[in-house]
């Protein structure tokens, strides 16, 4: 298909829920500045969001929000659900920016989050089969360093975890591997931020890696500066199933970006801001759940066939 053609699914390939908003600050059980970018995981019993909600003191912490349907009549925890502990130095200044994993052979969900330690913001590790209590891991590399997930099985017996370090100030996507969550190595750049375009300042991951038969999916935001300040919009890669390190395909153009009102205008202009995704088998859509100019959540919806077409016609990336 002709690089138009790929361009013109592009814009197409997101269809905004029409009810957005779904969840803002008004409709928290307790007073808060905003709500945003949320962790996502499908249950049996409906959808699960870990919200990052900002108080009015500018720290932030994590509530638990509910939903069968993914849209609408969400329950949201009375209290804060994973609050940060202040008097730490790993926790100092509140947590952010959750990604949550099912890890099927050891039997629980993996959350990794941003924490706001003495030192810069790092990655951390909670653990939990219910939501109701965690336990934490602790920090799973030094700062500065953000927009972190485990992939939800192991490669050769070791952990996969992406992120994104800043090393040497550039903010480039990054591959560590592990054998037991705690101890990291083989770091590698796996994808660079690309001078001129879309996503030439920094990049990092979106949500948690999705499979699909082609490989992982791997949807990252990217800024660009302008005059008027930073945009953040996503874009969309492919791994290999069995080694991640190597990326197959990268989209030249971005999938989703600020358009509507609620995305240009809030706390912080013009920010498409992913970190959670389902995938509804019902219907064979990918839901992504995003927080819109930094103090609302949105969802948008794409057919999962739509987005592997999509993928398979981006240029092929020479990974290593």
């Amino acid at each position: 298909m002709a690089h138009g053609s790929r361009q013109h699914l592009a814009y197409e390939l997101f269809r905004r829920y029409e009810g957005n908003p779904i969840l803002e600050a008004n409709d928290w059980p307790y007073p808060v500045n905003s709500v945003f970018n949320p962790a996502a995981i499908k249950l049996p019993d409906g959808t699960l969001l870990l919200a990052r909600v900002e108080d009015m003191r500018g720290f932030s912490h994590l509530t638990l929000c509910k939903s069968k349907d993914g849209l609408t009549n969400w329950q949201i925890d009375d209290a804060p659900t994973m609050e940060a502990d202040h008097d730490s130095r790993e926790e100092r200044w509140g947590l952010e920016d959750p990604r949550i994993v099912w890890l099927e052979e050891q039997g629980h969900f993996a959350i990794t989050y941003v924490s706001f330690s003495e030192g810069g913001p790092l990655v951390s590790l909670a653990i939990t089969k219910n939501f109701k209590t965690f336990a934490r891991m602790g920090a799973m590399l030094p700062p500065e360093d953000k927009d972190a997930c485990l992939f939800p099985r192991r490669f050769d017996g070791r952990f996969a975890l992406i992120h994104r370090p800043i090393v040497q100030g550039e903010a480039h996507i990054w591959l560590s591997m592990s054998p037991d969550l705690k101890h990291w190595g083989d770091h590698r750049v796996l994808l660079r931020t690309r001078h001129a375009f879309w996503d030439g300042q920094r990049i990092g991951l979106a949500c948690q890696p999705i499979e699909i038969p082609e490989g992982w999916l791997i949807f990252y935001h990217g800024v660009r500066a302008t005059t008027a300040g930073q945009i953040y919009r996503i874009g969309l890669a492919l791994l290999d199933l069995e080694q991640p390190w190597k990326v197959l395909r990268r989209s030249e153009e971005w999938i989703l970006g600020p358009r509507a009102v609620y995305e240009r205008i809030g706390d912080v202009s013009d920010v498409v801001f992913v970190t959670g995704a389902t995938v509804n088998e019902e219907n064979n859509r990918l839901y992504l759940y995003y927080g819109a100019a930094d103090d609302k959540i949105a969802v948008a919806m794409a057919n999962m066939d739509a987005i592997r077409e999509y993928i398979m016609m981006c240029p092929e990336v020479n990974g290593d």
